[in-house]
């Protein structure tokens, strides 16, 4: 098993599975790279032609987690248009269905600890996925007279703080923290909320 594992046709591929599936069983710090190499079916000296440690995997768990997410954004952003409104309403969407399809990807890229600043790279793809939101909230926030106007990276980050606020407390099975609403339902409302108070959409719709 161990030669297999050495001639592995996709090792890192392999091994960022391996570590996903590891980081939702056992959280970011609760697997060795030994296991991982174990999951994946490879040597753990052949771990090493990829990857320099366990935080060096699990960055590049988050990476591809953050090209996944930028990517639901921007769908979920497009299906919105013309309007600016439900553009923006469904990107606050797109963060809680990531959380719920890729559970292992969230938890390496927002709760292992890894800065999106530890590669340019990294940086970069991390950006995309705010950015799309920041795009969204400039988009719907130009009708506000600009001296009452939020920056767009405020705008942004009040729905972000908010969507993960949802995700973590109400969305994950968090224990103690269960809601008599479903969490799109308390996403939503609460967008709708703070949309109101800026004025964006009516009292009464």
């Amino acid at each position: 098993m161990a030669k297999q594992g050495y001639h592995h046709g996709n090792l890192r591929e392999a091994l960022i599975v391996a570590c996903l599936r590891l980081v939702e069983e056992k959280g970011p710090t609760g697997f060795t790279l030994s296991e991982a190499a174990r999951v994946a079916g490879v040597t753990p000296a052949a771990v090493y032609r990829h990857f320099e440690g366990r935080e060096d995997l699990i960055a590049a768990a988050a990476h591809q987690g953050y090209e996944i997410f930028a990517d639901m954004m921007e769908e979920a952003y497009a299906k919105g248009l013309p309007s600016a409104l439900k553009a923006f309403e469904g990107t606050g969407r797109a963060y809680l269905a990531f959380a719920r399809r890729f559970p292992g990807h969230y938890v390496a890229m927002f709760e292992s600890g890894i800065s999106i600043q530890r590669t340019s790279e990294l940086n970069k793809v991390a950006s995309r996925g705010l950015g799309v939101l920041e795009k969204a909230a400039a988009e719907l926030s130009k009708h506000i007279p600009p001296e009452k106007r939020p920056p767009p990276q405020m705008f942004a980050a009040h729905i972000w703080a908010m969507s993960h606020g949802v995700v973590e407390l109400f969305a994950r099975g968090s224990p103690g923290t269960k809601s008599p609403f479903p969490p799109e339902d308390l996403l939503e409302s609460g967008i709708g909320v703070y949309l109101r108070g800026l004025g964006l959409i009516p009292p009464d719709s």
